[in-house]
């Protein structure tokens, strides 16, 4: 036998749901907020946050988080950092995809200054992702020059 409920209970929410993950590629124990103030700072969290209660469809923010999951996977994986290093056409290929995305965010934006702001620290994030693989392969140059009358 079943034992009565009170129908009130299920229009109830004693605690707010979280969200689930929205950035891809997140396996790890950070929330999606600690990986986009890592990336583009607090003030651009709380723009997103600002920003979810004006969506529309969300394309431009699965954009952003595509942007963002690739910068993750690649900074927490030195597997993925050695191949980009080895293979410049792919890292190549990564990067403009990412500005690509972060293209597509500004045109879609309509003028909105908030959103665009947004994109100027998505382009931020993935210049400095770009010139980090430029000074990581000019370091391993000169780590293998200074080695290699050891070895």
């Amino acid at each position: 036998m079943n034992a009565p409920t009170v129908k009130s209970i299920f229009k109830t929410q004693p605690f707010p749901i979280s969200r689930l993950r929205e950035i891809p590629y997140n396996y790890t124990s950070f929330s999606d907020r600690e990986i986009v103030i890592r990336f583009l700072g607090e003030n651009i969290w709380n723009i997103l946050n600002e920003l979810r209660d004006e969506r529309k469809t969300g394309r431009s923010a699965r954009m952003l988080f595509e942007v963002l999951g690739d910068l993750w996977v690649v900074n927490r994986n030195p597997y993925l950092q050695d191949d980009l290093l080895e293979n410049p056409k792919r890292l190549k290929a990564l990067v403009d995809a990412m500005y690509h995305r972060i293209h597509s965010i500004e045109e879609r934006s309509s003028g909105n200054a908030k959103v665009m702001e947004l994109a100027e620290a998505a382009n931020k994030a993935v210049k400095t992702f770009e010139s980090d693989f430029k000074l990581v392969k000019k370091l391993r140059r000169k780590i293998f020059s200074k080695l290699k009358k050891f070895t």
